[in-house]
């Protein structure tokens, strides 16, 4: 299932979220550019690249050294704009081309500014609380977009989401309830976040996934949303 575009119209042109795109966009091309030497052979530089802008739990908990890196806490901001592959960052920046623009105009362009890294910050401090001792770097606009995806969530509950849905040989163009799109999201974040946890808790490892920073950043984007007092609300 592949949302594609939803039926509220804006009132203003997506300044902060067209920004936030193409931002996005450079430093990926930017990080994959490192990991290609002469010829094109790989040779690391790219995944040196994430280590140092990656907001990495341990760091942030005092719990590791942070050496030469930057700041902690400037890298809780640097990793929202790092991705772990193209599927990674399509699909975050296809969530937050459909549904950032309708919050941003609800919001206003200075206040979902602060919206949106706000809630990329609750998200790293909720995958940090969870696992005060990992040493793997987050990466992803994942978080703040969850914050997005709230705050969307509550604004336009009758929403509907032109998407593809794809089963077999069975390929449709479907209009699909927002609600339904996103819930469906929330329930493999909390389940898979459970999951992990379990596994982390066994000492097995939870996977190349933040999921506790999806929550967070969702959750974030729940409480922000009522703070910062919508000029308007949906009338979908």
């Amino acid at each position: 299932m592949l949302p594609l575009k939803d039926d509220v119209p804006n009132h203003s042109f997506p300044l902060v979220t067209t920004i936030f795109i193409v931002a996005n966009v450079v430093v990926f091309l930017y990080q994959m550019s490192l990991d290609l030497g002469r010829g094109g052979a790989p040779h690391g530089v790219g995944t040196a690249f994430v280590l140092e802008f990656g907001a990495v739990p341990c760091r942030l908990t005092g719990r590791c050294p942070a050496g030469d890196y930057p700041a902690p806490l400037m890298t809780v901001f640097t990793s929202m704009f790092l991705h772990g592959g193209l599927l990674h960052i399509g699909g975050n920046m296809l969530y937050l081309w459909i549904f950032g623009d309708n919050v941003e105009d609800t919001l206003g362009h200075l206040r979902f500014l602060l919206f949106y890294l706000t809630s990329g910050l609750g998200a790293a401090a909720a995958e940090t609380v969870m696992n005060p001792d990992s040493q793997i770097p987050m990466v992803g606009a994942s978080g703040a977009i969850s914050g997005v995806l709230a705050a969307y969530l509550i604004l336009f509950p009758r929403a509907s989401v032109l998407t593809l849905i794809t089963f077999g040989f069975f390929i449709r163009f479907v209009q699909v309830p927002a609600v339904i799109v996103l819930g469906l999201w929330i329930v493999v974040q909390l389940a898979s976040g459970v999951i992990s946890y379990g596994l982390t808790s066994e000492g097995e490892g939870g996977g190349g996934v933040a999921w506790f920073a999806h929550i967070g950043g969702f959750a974030t984007g729940m409480v922000l949303l009522f703070m910062l007092r919508p000029r308007r609300i949906g009338r979908l």
